[in-house]
Formats: C-alpha cells, sequence, structure tokens
C-alpha cells in the first residue's frame, strides 16, 4: 500500500497547469535513465503496457528499464501533454536513441496514465511506433540528460 510519505506532487485531481508540471517531471525521469528513479514515480503494484511487455511493480519495471536503456543508447526524449481529466493524463511522446550498430530511432506514442491520491502513478498503458532515421534526421539535440528548458516541444519540431 502506498503511504503518504512517498506523495509525488503534484497530486491529482490535475488542472491544466499541475497536468503539464506531471507531464515534465516523468520527461525530466526518464531522460536520467536511471531505472530506479524512475520507478519511484510509480505504485509498488503499478500495472504497465509497453509494447508487447506489461511489467507489474516496481521491481519488474525496474528490470524492464534496465533492459530497454541497455539497449537504446543515446536516449532522449520529450513528451507532451495531450488531455487530463481528475486523476488521468494522457502524453503524446517521441524520443531518439541508438542501438549498438549505430543505427538511429525515432519512436512516437501515446502513454494513458493513472494516478493514486499521492500522485503515484498506478497505471500506465503506452502504444509505441519506432521509426529508423537517418543520425542527420535527429532533432533531440542537447545532452545527455534533462532536456533544457529552451529546447522546442514535439508540437515546436512538427512532431
Amino acid at each position: 500500500m502506498t503511504q503518504a510519505s512517498e506523495a509525488r506532487p503534484p497530486l491529482p485531481p490535475f488542472t491544466r497547469e499541475t497536468a503539464l508540471q506531471k507531464v515534465r517531471l516523468a520527461e525530466d525521469g526518464w531522460n536520467s535513465r536511471d531505472p530506479q528513479r524512475v520507478a519511484l514515480a510509480y505504485t509498488v503494484d503499478s500495472l504497465w503496457r509497453n509494447r508487447a511487455e506489461f511489467p507489474q511493480g516496481r521491481e519488474q519495471i525496474v528490470q524492464f528499464l534496465t533492459r530497454k536503456w541497455e539497449r537504446e543508447l543515446d536516449y532522449r526524449l520529450i513528451k507532451e501533454l495531450w488531455a487530463f481529466d481528475g486523476n488521468r493524463i494522457a502524453v503524446r511522446f517521441a524520443y531518439e536513441c541508438r542501438d549498438a550498430a549505430g543505427n538511429w530511432y525515432r519512436a512516437y506514442g501515446n502513454e494513458n496514465w493513472e494516478f493514486d491520491e499521492h500522485g503515484l502513478m498506478q497505471r500506465r498503458y503506452a502504444s509505441i511506433n519506432d521509426l529508423p532515421i537517418q543520425e542527420s534526421e535527429r532533432k533531440f539535440h542537447w545532452p545527455l540528460g534533462r532536456r533544457p528548458d529552451d529546447h522546442p516541444g514535439l508540437s515546436d519540431l512538427g512532431l
């Protein structure tokens, strides 16, 4: 069970401002590429659907993310708020990464999130498509880590 000491503001019900904050916090966490850090944003019994994988709980989330970032190198992600209501947020996202052979990809997707009263994500449903790109087609060029505040978002980049 979630304890209040694990609260992850902003808390639901979300306003436009707090939904935007939640989306940016999630983006920042994923751009850290730190599975342990990212997993703390989810309930201990969180349910996911990510492509054909269905991690359940923080331990499986950490395992999933560890595998993901071992093969998705130079990972950079942008998330954008799509809609929100009560304790739910929908986002669209894109990320760029390369594989060990140096092939670049841009993944596009949508996520539906549901939060508990402490602001922890209890459900995450992701639908994702991958597009091979040339290195010259990359649009995410900031240093690894948090996207700078002045870097364009998805809509600004025409994505």
